[in-house]
């Protein structure tokens, strides 16, 4: 009789450890499930692209990256913009530039993948009233057919301007209204106006 009850207490026992077992491994199945929905960093739809050659759209452009949980790319010049390179008030190598309607500076570097993005934001400073043409460099490398594309540029004064020379060379894009910061502005300012897009 107590080998019996030995036996059935046994069984009871394993059974109960069987059952704590699959107790414990369910939660991993479902964190593992769960896992898979997730989609990997290849499909972040959002892209901040910018050009700064003195840091002030840069920061701009770090804190909407960060506000969208977007990706990041700067656009290098391949040959750097010195001081004497932005001297306005000469004849310095921006002026002139600014006054070729033909001036593509070159571009140190690629974005792998563009196609992977569905909204980019696209920063600059203001040169003379407009974007530097760098960007037009930028914008000739890529299709952008079907993309939206929100700019916004840093300047102390001047206004964003309008964008239709960019939008003609981006056939098949949807541009967004544009904005322009003040090279201090703070994340609070950036956030508000991203917000405010509704995307």
């Amino acid at each position: 009789m107590k080998k019996l009850l030995l036996l059935l207490l046994s069984v009871v026992i394993i059974i109960s450890m069987v059952g704590c077992a699959a107790d414990n491994t369910a939660p991993d199945a479902e964190t593992a499930a769960e896992q898979a929905e997730e989609p990997p960093a290849l499909f972040n739809k959002t892209l901040v692209v910018y050009f700064s050659a003195t840091g002030n759209t840069r920061n701009v452009a770090q804190n909407i990256a960060s506000a969208t949980n977007a990706d990041l790319h700067e656009i290098v010049p391949e040959i750097p913009y010195t001081d004497a390179d932005l001297d306005y008030n000469s004849d310095c190598r921006a002026n002139r530039e600014q006054n070729d309607d033909m001036a593509r500076p070159a571009i140190n570097g690629s974005i792998e993948n563009m196609e992977q993005y569905e909204t980019m934001f696209l920063g600059y400073p203001i040169w003379w009233g407009n974007a530097p043409k760098i960007i037009f460099t930028f914008l000739e490398s890529y299709d952008f057919s079907g993309k939206t594309i929100i700019p916004f540029c840093t300047s102390g004064s001047s206004p964003i301007g309008s964008t239709a020379a960019m939008q003609s060379v981006t056939p098949g894009a949807n541009w967004l209204d544009g904005h322009r910061f003040s090279g201090g502005s703070s994340s609070d300012v950036v956030m508000e106006w991203v917000n405010g897009l509704g995307l």
